[in-house]
C-alpha cells in the first residue's frame, strides 16, 4: 500500500524506490542542508510561562545549527563517540533540543520521560549504558533533579551530570527569587556535576570531528507508561530521515509554525513534529516545561495560536478534549488543521472539536518501535473519521491472523494484527535487549505492532484494538474497542477505558471507567443501560462501570490501563475478602516481569488458607505484602 490518491504534490515513487533516493544519510547532514536554505529563518520557539506576552526564546536554523555543533563537540569533549549514549530526562526546553540534536550528532541520545521513578529512570540507564545524563538544575516546584540524583546513585556508569537551569528564561523579579528558594540535593554521588550553559559555551560552532559516514543507531527511546521497566527501542538516523522527509514532502513548508505542546521525551515530538521541521525549515513553538500539563496552557492555547501564526496545532485526543470547552478569543485564522495521534480519536470527540472550533483534525497513526511513522489521514484529501488514514509512501502494512495452519494475510475488512515495514522499522534489533524481538517480526520483515485492525476496501487502516488488551470471557474473546466506542457516544462520556476485571468463574468479565465531558451528567445505571442497547454483543456488555474524576494517562494522552487493572484487582479481590469475613485487605498491585499484575495483601491477622479459599479461583495471583 502507498499514500495515493492524492494531489501531484504527494505522488511519489514506488515503494521499493526508497533506498535509491539522493538523501542525507546523517542527521547533521540534512540540518547543515536545511541551515545553509534558510539561515535566518525561525527554527525553534520556547517560553517557560504560557501567556501570550511572555518572554520567549527564538533560533534561527543557522543559530541552532551552531548550537547543536557546540552541543556534540561538547559531548565528544567529554568522551562520547558513536557507540556511547547521552541521556537526558528534562522537560521542554530549549537545551532539550540541543541535547537530543547534539547527542545524535556526537553519539546515542537516550530520552527519558521526567514523570518515572528514580527506580526506572535508572534502570534506563544501566539498560543503556549511558555516560552522561543531562537534567534540571534544582529548581522550584519540581522534583526532577532530586530524582534523577536518586536514579544515578544506581547507574555507576554515569561519569557526568549536566545541569540545565531553567532560570535564564525568567526575567526579573521572579529570576532573582529563584536562587533563594532554590532546593538542595543532599548525598554524596560519584558523578560530576556540571553547569551545561558553562560547558557549551567553551566550544566552536562548527563541527570539530568527522561526521558519520553511514547509517547507523543514533536514539534510544524506552517505551511503555508509568509502571513496570520499559524496554528500549533502538533508532537509526535511516528512520529519523525518514520521519523527516514524510512531514517535509507532505505536509510541511519553510513557512509553517507548529505548536508542539508534546514532550520531547516521545518520539511524535522528536521523530516527527522536530524532525520534519529539520527537513522543511519549518518553525516549532514549544511553550512551557510541561506542554500541554503547564499551568495556563489551556487557557491560553487559542492566544498562543494567535501570537505565533500557527498553521498546525499538535494535539492528542485528552488535549482537544480540553481545547474544545475554550472559548476561541483570538484570531485562529492561520490554522490549517490539527493533528491527533497517540491514542485512538472517539467519533463524537471529532465532531464536537470540529463544531467548536472550526478546526479539521487529521489523525494519524505512529509507534515507538517504528521509529513513529506509519499512518494517517490525507490533510487535503478525503478523511475517513476514526480510521488512521492510508500508510505513508514507502510503508507496507499487512493484517496477518493466526489460523492452525499458521499466519496468514487478512481479506479486506477481516480483523487481525496490524504488521508494519518502513525504513523506521529496524528489523531484527528494534529493542537493545535482544531476548525482547524474538517472535516480533512477521516473515523477518514486518514488525508486529500488537494493533488490532483491518483495511478496509479504499486501502484505510482502521485500529480495532490491542491484541493484549482482550478481554477473555470464559475463553471468548472481547475487544474492549467495541465498549469504549459505545460509551464515548454518550454525549457526556468524554473518554472510556474497558479492561477484564478478574472473574472467578470466567476468568474475566467486562468492565469499564469513564471521565465525563466538562458539565457532563450522567449515573452509572444510565451508562449501564446505554450499553445494552448500543454494545451488541451481549458477552461484551460491561457488568460493572465507574465514573472518575479523570481517567489515568501517560504523559502523551493515552488511557492508561494498567492503572485501570490494579483499580480492578484491588476492588474485586477486597469484596471477594469481605464477602468471606476475612480481614486481609489488597493494598498494593505490582507489576511482576514473569507474573503480570500481582495483588499483595496486608494479612490483618488472617489465615493463610482461608485467603487461598477466598481467592484461589481467581487467575491473577496474589502475595503477602512485604
Amino acid at each position: 500500500m502507498s499514500y495515493m490518491g492524492m494531489e501531484d504534490r504527494i505522488r511519489i515513487e514506488s515503494e521499493a524506490d526508497w533506498d535509491k533516493r539522493v538523501l542525507p544519510v546523517t542527521l547533521y547532514q540534512m540540518l547543515s542542508e536545511t541551515a545553509d536554505k534558510f539561515p535566518d529563518h525561525d527554527a525553534v520557539s520556547y517560553q517557560l510561562l504560557s501567556g501570550p506576552t511572555d518572554k520567549a526564546e527564538t533560533l534561527s536554523w543557522k543559530t541552532l545549527h551552531g548550537q547543536i555543533s557546540q552541543a556534540a563537540n561538547m559531548f565528544r569533549s567529554m568522551g562520547i563517540g558513536e557507540k556511547d549514549v547521552v541521556a537526558y530526562v528534562l522537560p521542554n526546553c530549549n537545551e532539550t533540543i540541543l541535547t537530543l540534536l547534539g547527542g545524535c550528532v556526537a553519539g546515542i541520545a537516550n530520552p527519558i520521560n521526567p514523570l518515572l521513578e528514580p527506580e526506572q529512570i535508572g534502570a534506563i540507564l544501566r539498560e543503556t549504558k549511558a555516560k552522561i545524563v543531562v537534567t534540571l538544575k534544582p529548581f522550584p516546584k519540581t522534583d526532577v533533579a532530586q530524582k534523577v540524583a536518586e536514579a544515578v546513585r544506581h547507574a555507576p556508569g554515569v561519569q557526568t551530570v549536566l545541569e540545565v537551569d531553567l532560570n535564564r528564561y525568567l526575567t526579573p523579579p521572579k529570576s532573582w527569587i529563584v536562587p533563594l528558594i532554590r532546593p538542595k540535593i543532599e548525598g554524596k554521588l560519584h558523578a560530576d556535576y556540571k553547569s551545561f550553559s558553562r560547558e557549551i559555551a567553551k566550544h566552536p560552532k562548527t563541527l570539530q570531528f568527522e561526521d558519520s559516514k553511514s547509517d547507523r543507531v543514533a536514539c534510544y527511546f524506552h517505551t511503555g507508561g508509568t509502571t513496570g521497566m520499559p524496554k528500549v527501542a533502538q533508532h537509526k538516523y535511516s528512520g529519523m530521515i525518514y520521519n523527516g522527509w514524510v512531514g517535509g514532502k507532505i505536509l510541511l513548508t519553510e513557512d509553517d509554525n507548529l505548536l508542539c505542546p508534546l514532550p520531547l521525551f516521545h518520539v511524535m515530538a522528536c521523530h516527527v513534529i522536530l524532525m520534519g521541521a529539520v527537513a522543511s525549515g519549518a518553525h516549532v513553538v514549544f511553550p512551557t516545561p510541561q506542554g500541554y500539563r503547564g499551568e495556563g496552557v489551556f487557557d491560553n492555547i487559542w492566544k498562543l495560536t494567535e501570537r505565533w501564526k500557527i498553521t498546525f496545532i499538535v494535539s492528542v485526543p485528552t488535549a482537544l478534549a480540553a481545547m474544545m470547552q475554550r472559548p476561541i478569543d483570538a484570531d485562529v485564522s492561520t490554522v490549517k488543521t490539527a493533528f491527533s495521534g497517540s491514542a485512538p480519536l472517539p467519533l463524537e470527540l471529532f465532531r464536537k472539536f470540529e463544531k467548536a472550533t472550526g478546526v479539521t483534525i487529521v489523525e494519524g497513526y505512529g509507534m515507538t518501535e517504528a521509529t513513529c511513522l506509519v499512518s494517517g489521514n490525507p490533510v487535503d484529501g478525503l478523511k475517513k473519521v476514526g480510521s488512521i488514514g492510508i500508510p505513508f509512501p514507502y510503508t507496507d502494512v499487512k493484517i496477518i491472523k493466526q489460523t492452525p495452519d499458521g499466519p496468514l494475510e487478512c481479506a479486506v475488512d477481516e480483523i487481525g494484527e496490524i504488521c508494519v515495514s518502513n525504513p523506521g522499522v529496524f528489523v531484527g534489533h528494534t529493542y537493545t535487549e535482544e531476548d525482547k524481538n524474538k517472535d516480533l517480526y512477521y516473515g523477518g520483515t514486518h514488525l508486529r505492532t500488537g494493533d488490532l485492525g483491518r483495511v478496509d476496501a479504499d486501502g484505510y487502516l482502521w485500529i480495532t484494538g490491542r491484541a493484549k488488551d482482550l478481554i477473555i470471557r470464559g475463553g471468548h474473546n472481547i475487544d474492549p474497542a467495541e465498549i469504549e466506542e459505545a460509551l464515548t457516544g454518550h454525549p457526556a462520556v468524554a473518554f472510556a477505558g474497558a479492561i477484564g476485571q478478574p472473574d472467578a468463574h470466567s476468568g474475566e468479565i467486562p468492565c469499564a471507567f469513564v471521565e465525563l465531558v466538562g458539565g457532563g451528567n450522567v449515573t452509572v445505571e444510565e451508562l449501564v443501560e446505554y450499553c445494552k442497547k448500543h454494545v451488541h454483543e451481549r458477552a461484551a456488555q460491561p457488568r460493572y462501570i465507574e465514573i472518575l474524576d479523570e481517567l489515568p494517562k501517560t504523559a502523551v494522552g493515552k488511557v492508561f490501563k494498567p492503572d485501570l487493572r490494579k483499580r480492578a484487582i484491588t476492588r474485586v479481590f477486597n469484596a471477594a475478602l469481605e464477602d468471606g469475613k476475612i480481614q486481609a485487605r489488597v493494598v498494593n498491585v505490582i507489576d511482576d516481569k514473569k507474573r503480570g499484575l500481582v495483588a499483595q495483601l496486608e494479612r490483618n491477622g488472617a489465615d493463610e488458607a482461608d485467603v487461598q479459599k477466598a481467592l484461589g479461583d481467581f487467575i491473577r495471583p496474589w502475595e503477602w505484602a512485604a
